[in-house]
């Protein structure tokens, strides 16, 4: 969820991530509720390898202690055995999304797509929170079972006071993904190239696997500053992406994932919306 340390931290939290962002974010409207970036200004740049990578995240500034001091972080692994049952519609989810106009950036860290637009909402547990930016990742961040899959789907969602909410969407190999496949023609590959708006709106709805069934926990954001206080939910059902669409993301990032983070003494929760 990298960004929504993008926009959405830009607006509060990150919690806007905003992947955010990378985010999400991750606003105002990264995680992205704001780019993560945005929010962090000047702070130290980071990255996915060597002396900037995941390991390093929380020595390269002290905006980013979270990344290794903090108790709750993300991605994690779900062991499928240790998952316990919600109790009392706890982490039931209702999703109110409307198709819309998408902008498609290179932030440096991931594609991001943003969209300005109030229509696509989440509620959780009766609070309200808006999509700010939907972003990927490559290999996937969570785990089922300690496997990964090839990608990740972050829909970042920022609420009241910056809190923020991510959805998790595996992504196999498979049929092409055809809600995605215009704005897979013309990925910006590059972060000083320009921002690329799809005009004919996506429906955010069919990026989401027809059984909802979920897992829930308490997180972070996946990207630097690692802000917990994360509520995410990651589907069980994976959905599909074409092998020429996943080498499409790869040419341009190879490897843009966080590894698994210790689960402590967090609980992992399974909703059956």
């Amino acid at each position: 969820m990298q960004q929504m340390s993008y926009k959405l931290i830009g607006s509060c939290l990150a919690a806007s991530l905003s992947f955010f962002a990378a985010g999400c974010q991750e606003s105002t409207k990264e995680t992205n509720a704001p780019n993560e970036e945005e929010r962090l200004g000047e702070e130290q740049e980071w990255s996915y390898g060597g002396e900037t990578g995941p390991e390093h995240w929380g020595n390269l500034d002290p905006a980013y202690a979270d990344c290794v001091n903090g108790n709750e972080q993300s991605p994690v692994n779900i062991e499928f055995s240790q998952v316990a049952e919600g109790e009392d519609n706890a982490g039931n989810m209702e999703i109110n999304y409307q198709p819309a106009v998408f902008t498609f950036v290179h932030n440096g860290h991931t594609i991001q797509a943003e969209n300005p637009s109030e229509v696509n909402r989440l509620t959780i547990d009766e609070k309200e929170y808006e999509l700010a930016q939907f972003h990927f990742h490559t290999p996937s961040e969570h785990e089922f079972n300690g496997e990964k899959y090839e990608m990740e789907l972050h829909l970042v969602h920022e609420g009241e006071n910056g809190q923020l909410a991510v959805l998790g969407v595996m992504l196999q190999e498979g049929e092409e993904n055809e809600e995605l496949s215009k704005a897979w023609e013309n990925l910006p590959e590059t972060e000083r190239e320009e921002d690329i708006t799809v005009d004919d709106p996506i429906d955010v709805q069919a990026l989401l696997p027809e059984n909802q069934e979920s897992f829930y926990y308490d997180g972070s954001l996946t990207t630097p500053p690692c802000t917990e206080e994360v509520k995410w939910s990651i589907f069980e059902q994976p959905m599909e992406m074409s092998k020429e669409q996943i080498e499409d993301f790869q040419r341009i990032f190879p490897d843009n994932h966080r590894p698994v983070q210790e689960q402590n003494d967090r609980g992992i929760m399974k909703s059956l919306n």
